[in-house]
Formats: C-alpha cells, structure tokens, sequence
C-alpha cells in the first residue's frame, strides 16, 4: 500500500471494547500488522478516557520496541514462592512509574531467591518476602530494605538511574 500512495496507513480497531478486553483485541491486531511493518498511525479505541488509549498504544509500540518512551514495568506471576502482595506491589510501582521518562526496565518480583535472576535484564527491580526485600540492579542485589520501603527504595534507586542519565545530556 505504501508504495501505491502517498497517504500514510491508519491502523485501528474500531469498538475495541472496555479497557482490559479492548486492550487485548487492540494489541493482537495492531501489533500483528506493525510486526510485519505494515501501518504508518494508529489508534487505540476503548471504552475508557482517552489517556487509557493513549497508554494502551505505547505497550503495544513499547512491546514491538518501535517507540522508547517511559519505563517497561516485568512482573512476575505469583506462585507458591511468593511471600507478599505481589499484585498491589505491582500495581503501585506501574502507577508510580508514569512520572518517570527515562526508558528502564523495572522488575516487581515475588521471590527473592529466584527473583533477580529470573529479572537479570532489568536495569533495577526490587523482590521480597517474609518481611523484607531486595533491592537489585542488573540482577544483582545492591540492598536488603523491610518489605514495607520496597518501592521507596526502588524509586529512589531510579532517581539515581534518571540523575545520571542527566549529567550524561549535558
């Protein structure tokens, strides 16, 4: 199509649905189509505020790794080993990390024997259990903190991460 016109080719999937089920229908067929680098726009339809949308659209070009802008949050699934609240852990770093602009990738892992090997990718990420937690960057642990200054940690740690990369600009 592309080259048979000049217009650039709009991608979207119309009456995608509430933001979960949306969000789904919405990956799997824009995703598909910019995978095979196919598309020029694209648009996002929930039922949800437009900033669902917009979100929505940068995972699915974050995941495609078309588009670097904010972090990449991994989480792992929880299971017998996990020994805290893994699910609101992760939900309040994920909210916590819309602030941040620097493009990291952040590990939330439910066990700190195997958590920071399995997130060796991460740039940082934090794994607990039992009352306390670990702090790690690279997959090495850089901190033991108690469980309930996990994520004050880790931000902090990110602050570092975003103060460097900011001496480095200048």
């Amino acid at each position: 199509m592309a080259q048979k016109t000049r217009y650039p080719l709009h991608l979207g999937v119309t009456e995608a649905g509430t933001p979960y089920s949306g969000a789904i229908r919405s990956a799997v067929g824009i995703g598909t189509l910019l995978a095979e680098g196919i598309g020029d726009t694209l648009r996002v339809s929930l039922t949800a505020e437009p900033e669902a949308e917009v979100r929505a659209g940068y995972e699915i070009l974050k995941s495609l790794k078309l588009r670097q802008r904010g972090p990449e949050l991994i989480s792992c699934p929880t299971c017998g080993r996990c020994q805290l609240d893994l699910l609101n852990l992760a939900r309040e770093v994920e909210e916590r990390l819309c602030q941040v602009k620097l493009p990291l990738k952040i590990a939330v892992m439910g066990c700190a024997v195997n958590g920071p090997g399995e997130a060796t990718e991460a740039d940082v990420g934090i794994a607990g259990g039992k009352g306390k937690g670990l702090l790690f960057r690279k997959g090495k642990v850089v901190a033991t903190v108690p469980e309930a200054e996990l994520v004050a940690a880790l931000f902090r740690e990110i602050a570092k991460l975003e103060e460097c990369e900011d001496n480095e600009d200048e």
